[in-house]
């Protein structure tokens, strides 16, 4: 199936930004009062040089309205000389009306009162005013390439820890309409979002009142912001591209639009390894654009707020306070000097026959179903994909909630999933049934409400004859899960051992046979894989957790699910042109429109590492044109090579 890889376009061509989150070190958010257009140039000149073309910027929103029907003008001078000034170098800029709340802390003008940011008409009208109004004044100007409403406007509509309840779906969406539509009233012909970090249900699990796809409906492109901290290296460096992957589910172009690390919880060479894998993973899940947080450092503003209660914010910079270059502002001069030279705009994804399937309980909220609920899905289904990705076989992910399952996939992969809804387990079944390999997982679930598989058919389904006492969990009795292979599968030899740190719900499945055959028994000698036979196809299940005791362990990655699923794939037939023995290697693939393929090599071994890739029917080779047969990778390092046909 085709992996989505939709593209900003201005004018029918294709838009690639790479740029920066701004604010001059003269004055971070209150820059505007002291504005020096010199130095500005200086900042901008330096993200110019190392390949950067646009930035992000900021109405600070008390100083461009200081009265609910007035714009400042000197303030507005002062804009009109940023765009002058991005214009002579070639550059652009992304204005953000609603700021609003920043690093930190959150800004009003001094005539709102307590009024709701979403459901007070008048407060609404006055926010629609201001974008209109400004859009009026710069739209024409050539330096402006998009619009965006707000900077993480659900952090500023509803202060984090506060008694008010998130505002409602409906409500949301009807702001954000009237502030849409204020931009193309002002005569905003460029691409427009809401700036809202896409932190919404359908990404988080967690209800804040906005939706992604009410978003899709209404805006061009859609914006992560990610600043996860995670327990394990290789989820830290999938972190911002698990994001990215799940939003392009809504068919918009995904625009990583803040990411970065502040140089006080990452050393330099840290930082410049998280923005080089955090660039090409979230490259190989769709994204097509990156903006860092942010342009530099602030240490002359340690008494101003935020960075006086924040001082780790003051340094996000890719440059220091004196301008100078941080390791992480190189990794993103490569990453421009890579993009121009594989002709980003013009590639796309390769078609995936692989399928993560994401269970709708993560972003519907069903009648007397809990939140744990919603987290689990995502935190297991963020597991598995990473799992994919390091058994080279790269998958698609598909939404329950978007209806009837896609074609064209021949493994699909449903990882410890307690609930699906009922016709999607006939639906898998008949995939089987039609040629597919069907992968799923047992789950007990995240908390003891309903506990056990809400399975439409699972004996059925599954070949087995379950083994369940009701309300009662089968615990796993061991420090480590070890299934040993009864007969051969896919890659992996009769007698192989798969190993699991136990952990989170420590729970199995007990299960008989009845029409599946054993792949591989745990420990104790109990049925713990198994394959049933259906039509042109099959359903394998293994009966215990295994993605989410992963994805609750620290430090975990690469673990064996990566090598079940490595054989899961060759075992269905899925498409992979090139792999490599080692999980600690991904591998992925951009298609160019003349048809050319570009291969991507990422590491995740903290050490140099050499790799001889498996090619099917073509052959490796540098972008230089040598070959490459054999590859050494730096510790956390990216190739890119070219794939050609092999001569007959």
């Amino acid at each position: 199936m085709q992996r989505p890889s939709a593209r900003l376009t201005r004018h029918e061509r294709p838009v690639t930004w790479l740029g920066a989150n701004f604010w001059s070190r003269t004055g971070g958010p209150l820059m505007w009062r002291s504005y020096d257009g010199e130095v500005i140039d200086a900042e901008l000149r330096v993200l110019r040089d190392h390949g950067l073309t646009m930035t992000r910027s900021f109405f600070y929103w008390p100083d461009f309205m200081p009265a609910p029907d007035r714009l400042d003008d000197d303030m507005c001078a002062r804009f009109a000389d940023f765009l002058d000034r991005h214009h002579a170098l070639g550059m652009t800029t992304v204005p953000t009306f609603l700021v609003g709340h920043m690093s930190g802390e959150n800004w009003d003008p001094s005539w709102r009162g307590d009024r709701d940011l979403y459901g007070d008409v008048w407060l609404v009208s006055r926010q629609a005013w201001f974008a209109r109004e400004t859009v009026r004044r710069f739209a024409a100007h050539p330096a402006v390439a998009g619009w965006l409403v707000s900077n993480e406007m659900p952090i500023y509509g509803r202060e984090p820890g506060g008694s008010a309840p998130p505002a409602p779906r409906e409500t949301v969406a009807a702001w954000a309409q009237l502030v849409v539509d204020a931009v193309r009233a002002g005569g905003g012909a460029q691409p427009v979002s809401l700036g809202d970090g896409a932190w919404g249900l359908e990404n988080s699990g967690h209800d804040n009142g906005f939706r992604l796809r009410d978003t899709a409906e209404l805006c061009d492109f859609l914006g992560p912001h990610v600043y996860r901290m995670e327990d394990d290296p290789v989820r830290q460096h999938y972190a911002a591209a698990w994001v990215c992957e799940l939003t392009g589910t809504y068919r918009r172009p995904v625009i990583l639009e803040e990411f970065g690390v502040s140089s006080d919880f990452a050393s330099g060479p840290g930082a410049a390894r998280y923005y080089r894998q955090t660039l090409h993973n979230s490259l190989l899940a769709g994204a097509t654009g990156w903006i860092a947080w942010n342009n530099s450092d602030y240490d002359g503003l340690r008494d101003q707020e935020p960075y006086r209660h924040h001082a780790f914010e003051m340094h996000f910079g890719l440059t220091t306070s004196d301008g100078t270059p941080k390791p992480q502002l190189l990794e993103l001069k490569e990453f421009a000097r890579l993009l121009d030279e594989v002709d980003f705009p013009h590639c796309h994804r390769a078609p995936a026959d692989t399928a993560l399937l994401v269970s709708s309980y993560l972003d519907t909220p069903y009648p007397f179903t809990r939140a744990e609920d919603r987290a689990y899905v995502q935190q297991t289904c963020r597991q598995a994909w990473v799992s994919t990705r390091l058994a080279d076989t790269p998958a698609a992910v598909v939404r329950e909630s978007d209806g009837p399952l896609p074609p064209g996939v021949r493994l699909w992969l449903v990882p410890s999933t307690k609930q699906l809804l009922s016709p999607t387990w006939y639906d898998l079944e008949q995939r089987a049934r039609d040629g597919a390999t069907v992968y799923v997982s047992y789950s007990p679930g995240a908390h003891d409400e309903q506990r056990g598989p809400w399975y439409a058919h699972l004996d059925e389904l599954f070949g087995v004859r379950h083994q369940l006492d009701y309300g009662l969990l089968d615990p796993i009795e061991d420090d480590e899960v070890v299934l040993t292979l009864t007969r051969p599968f896919g890659t992996l030899p009769e007698g192989a051992r798969l190993t699991f740190r136990t952990a989170g719900a420590r729970a199995f499945l007990p299960v008989e046979p009845d029409g599946a055959e054993v792949l591989a028994v745990d420990g104790h000698g109990r049925p713990a894989l198994l394959l049933r036979p259906v039509g042109e196809g099959s359903v394998v299940f293994c009966t215990y957790p295994v993605e989410h005791m992963a994805a609750v362990t620290p430090r975990v990655n690469p673990e064996s699910t990566a090598t079940l699923y490595d054989a899961l794939a060759a075992h269905a037939g899925v498409h992979r042109p090139v792999t490599v023995n080692d999980p600690r290697v991904a591998v992925d693939r951009l298609v160019h429109d003349d048809g050319s393929t570009f291969v991507w090599l990422v590491s995740q071994a903290p050490a140099e590492l050499t790799v001889k890739p498996t090619v099917t029917g073509a052959r490796l080779l540098t972008l230089t044109g040598a070959p490459a047969d054999t590859i050494t990778l730096p510790p956390y390092g990216v190739r890119v090579l070219r794939l050609t046909l092999s001569p007959r």
